[in-house]
């Protein structure tokens, strides 16, 4: 079994449209996004690279995006199945999400 990762600062990168987490050996964790007319963030897709799955890193990675956008006073639309279910499993990060 392989040990899990410690997770690493999710930066906004905005020329690329996705919110990215490093991983070790240069490896990227990200989530697309697209945002709206009103500022909200939808969470389109989130990647893991393979080498890399299950190891915890895409929990590390939603954590980091709901409390990147909790810091910044960003208002996320989870979309992609991952982000959704992530969202609903984590209800005290309610206040990020933006409203319907």
């Amino acid at each position: 079994m392989t040990a899990p990762l410690t997770p690493r600062p999710v930066t906004l990168n905005t020329e690329a449209l996705r919110f990215e987490m490093p991983i070790e050996e240069g490896a990227l964790a990200f989530c697309t996004y697209r945002q709206d007319a009103g500022g909200a963030y939808h969470l389109l897709h989130a990647e893991v690279p393979p080498a890399f799955e299950g190891r915890g890193i895409g929990g590390a990675l939603a954590k980091g995006v709901f409390e990147l956008a909790r810091a910044q006073g960003l208002k996320l639309v989870p979309r992609c199945s991952f982000m959704v279910a992530w969202a609903a499993r984590h209800p005290e990060y309610g206040d990020v999400l933006a409203p319907r």
